[in-house]
């Protein structure tokens, strides 16, 4: 098995000879991409409602303490219970602790990506408790024993035939062997078994979307309501969040969710938008009877001190994921990380350490497309630029890469000297090419040019081109 540093182009080799994997990627690659566009065509406004956006969440970061502070004022006023998790194993402690005081067994989940970062259900499990994944695409990498390998579509490595592999295994008393599934046979049958599940259950444990500091809500978008059952049924409720969450107004909430789902799954509006405000109350007819909000910091409070400060506008919508040519080409496990594409690229070395996720912020062809497409406008690109510059700076990169590095900056930054060498190389490559009559065997390209052509050489460099059509107009 490959070492931390190259584990990433171990697994994107694996993911590119995965022929399953790549007939799944092409939902990411067509549905995803075209169903924002139908979405945002309908709203000539919407390129406002990003600036807007934007604004928003910067205003945010830069008065955080404040709205976090305004936030948990409010929380506690309307009933809830607001820990303060600084690190993972506080968050997981903080939890198990709630779970251990109520005397629980049974615990059902809606999707959290903060859940799946401070890797709680493996600590769940390691304490005897029973924990099951209500969100479909989350209970299905759940059986399957795999982390999931998108933030709004979990599943969405797998094809048809797996995952009815995976339902004949697991649910052997009510699965149908002889029958030929489709979608809603899958959806039907893990409703059935969902149903058990909510019922018996001791805790609810869910995410969050968004904060309300003006009136200690929490905003939860699905699209299945296994949330909101989540929520309303088991007596003991716990919201597992990061800080960055918060917002200032309920309008702020009202704008983030016009580009949230239009940006994900290219709907207008998600099917369930909830807000939860403290735990059930005298006059209501259900609800629990605890609600204990858990806010992680995770590093967080680190990053607003750094040029990374801005990936914490993200509102997890995996626009940029489903733009991405290499996420489309290698899947969300090729990132070994909760967060994989652009935006993991950048928010695990962040979390995790750049040492030990040294190749993300190299897994982008920095085309900008993720960058274009980003709800709140975050700089992408500029933030992986900085942390390859961290690299070098750090001496991570290995001896050849920070030498090759190293001669580039020597001649681009001596133009005369630049341009003749380029002359030159293209002359030789010319020549090499003519001779050898093929171009995967050139030297230090060729694993490049194992899965690439390599464009037929013009004879001259760019600059060369450039200046003769200048001369020519």
């Amino acid at each position: 098995m490959p070492n931390t540093n190259t584990e990433f182009k171990y697994k994107a080799r694996e993911a590119l000879k995965d022929e399953q994997l790549q007939q799944a990627l092409v939902g990411v690659k067509q549905g995803l991409v075209n169903n924002r566009l139908d979405a945002i065509k309908v709203v000539p406004e919407f390129e406002s409602f990003r600036n807007d956006a934007a604004a928003v969440k910067q205003h945010v970061l830069e008065n955080l303490d404040l709205y976090l502070e305004e936030f948990e004022e409010n929380a506690i006023s309307s009933g809830a219970i607001v820990h303060w998790a600084k690190t993972a194993e506080d968050a997981r402690q903080i939890i198990l602790d709630i779970c251990k005081q109520n005397n629980a067994k049974n615990i059902i989940k809606g999707k959290s990506m903060v859940s799946e970062e401070i890797r709680l259900n493996e600590a769940l499990k390691n304490n005897g408790l029973d924990v099951v994944e209500t969100d479909l695409g989350e209970y299905i990498v759940q059986l399957a024993d795999e982390p999931p390998s998108h933030i709004i579509m979990p599943c969405i490595h797998k094809t048809l035939s797996q995952i009815t592999q995976l339902f004949r295994k697991n649910h052997t008393d009510i699965h149908k062997a002889d029958k030929n599934y489709s979608v809603a046979d899958i959806v039907n049958e893990a409703r059935e078994v969902m149903r058990r599940k909510f019922l018996s259950a001791d805790i609810g444990i869910i995410g969050a979307n968004f904060l309300i500091a003006e009136t200690g809500s929490i905003v939860l978008v699905t699209n299945e309501g296994n949330g909101d059952l989540c929520s309303c049924l088991p007596k003991t409720q716990i919201i597992t969040t990061s800080i960055e969450k918060v917002l200032p107004t309920l309008d702020d909430a009202s704008l983030l969710l016009k580009v949230l789902a239009r940006s994900a799954t290219g709907q207008q509006i998600t099917s369930y938008n909830t807000l939860l405000t403290g735990p059930k109350q005298d006059n209501d007819k259900d609800g629990p009877e605890e609600m204990h909000i858990v806010l992680v910091d995770n590093g967080r409070s680190k990053m607003l001190k750094t040029e990374l400060r801005e990936m914490l506008r993200c509102i997890r919508c995996g626009a940029c994921l489903n733009h991405c040519p290499v996420y489309g080409s290698v899947g969300g496990h090729a990132y070994n990380s909760v967060y994989p594409g652009p935006m993991g690229s950048i928010l695990s070395p962040a979390i995790e350490g750049l040492e030990k996720y040294y190749d993300l912020p190299n897994a982008c062809t920095l085309n900008g497309r993720c960058e274009s497409v980003c709800p709140v406008k975050i700089p992408l690109t500029k933030i992986l630029r900085h942390l390859r510059n961290e690299q070098f700076k750090k001496r991570l990169n290995n001896k050849s890469t920070r030498f090759s590095l190293k001669l580039w900056s020597f001649f681009a930054t001596r133009p005369k000297l630049y341009h003749r060498f380029n002359s030159l190389f293209i002359n030789a490559l010319n020549i090499y090419i003519n001779i050898l009559n093929r171009c995967s065997a050139i030297p230090v390209f060729s694993s490049w040019l194992k899965s690439r052509d390599f464009a037929p050489s013009q004879q001259k460099t760019f600059q060369q081109i450039w200046q003769s059509r200048k001369e020519n107009d």
